[in-house]
């Protein structure tokens, strides 16, 4: 079996009010997939992302990177969080450009790249935008393009469209794909939604409620790319039945 680009082993984490958010979670992501965490509301899902992304230290267990023990580095990994937190004063290219220039990357430097993560996302025209002036998916696409400026091998996405609506939420899941197998990342994504997904995953990890622990491990067998006609699919409706079944067991145990 090839190494995993990231692997969790018995990874426990234990806040300091005693909370045991973690307890021996184990977990292999391979390159290129797209793996969905699921599980009810403070099962860990949003704290096993915060440690695969170094900001959080583990109680126990270990971390590994293709192989090599440590923290993920900055070109390792790109986080789109639940809210856009972008920057109100400053532009879209400004907001995109920052962790380049955390970097001490020069903006002349990287303007080019910068305006391409800006495309990417279907954002072109708006780089001298505000994002008062930006709806709520526009955010998010900022959120996104700040992400990928750094050219991650991994994106790690905590819930970025739950707040959306319906309409905006669909669109993003299809552009998130299309970005996904143009750019050949691993992605590890968070929501609570079982049809958000299946539709998106390649796998999904259902986890139970706290201490957080891998009960299932699901494999959706379904081709890319994925449209509306595979939205209203038997298929589709089966997987989401039977991940359903495993998360109502999962919130049991």
């Amino acid at each position: 079996m090839p190494t995993p680009l990231i692997e969790l082993q018995n990874v426990d984490k234990v806040f300091s009010n005693g909370t045991v958010a973690l307890k021996r979670l184990s977990l292999a992501v391979g390159a290129h997939e797209f793996v969905s965490l699921l599980g009810p509301s403070g099962c860990g899902k949003s704290t096993a992302l915060r440690l695969i992304a170094g900001l959080g230290s583990v109680s126990a267990g270990r971390i590994d990177w293709a192989g090599r023990s440590g923290p993920a580095t900055d070109r390792d990994i790109g986080f789109v969080f639940q809210e856009p937190t972008l920057m109100p004063w400053a532009t879209v290219f400004k907001n995109v450009y920052l962790p380049l220039r955390l970097a001490r990357r020069g903006k002349s430097e990287v303007a080019d790249r910068v305006m391409d993560a800006i495309a990417k996302v279907g954002l072109s025209g708006f780089e001298n935008a505000y994002p008062r002036e930006l709806s709520g998916g526009m955010k998010m696409r900022v959120s996104i393009a700040r992400a990928l400026v750094t050219e991650p091998k991994v994106l790690l996405m905590d819930e970025p469209f739950a707040a959306l609506d319906e309409i905006t939420r669909f669109k993003l899941n299809n552009d998130l794909l299309e970005l996904w197998q143009d750019q050949s990342w691993t992605v590890i994504f968070v929501t609570h939604s079982v049809y958000e997904s299946v539709y998106l995953s390649n796998r999904i990890v259902v986890m139970a409620a706290r201490p957080g622990r891998v009960v299932a491990n699901l494999d959706v067998m379904a081709p890319y790319p994925r449209d509306e006609n595979y939205r209203t699919s038997e298929p589709y409706n089966q997987h989401c039945r039977t991940v359903s079944s495993r998360l109502h067991e999962a919130m049991g145990q």
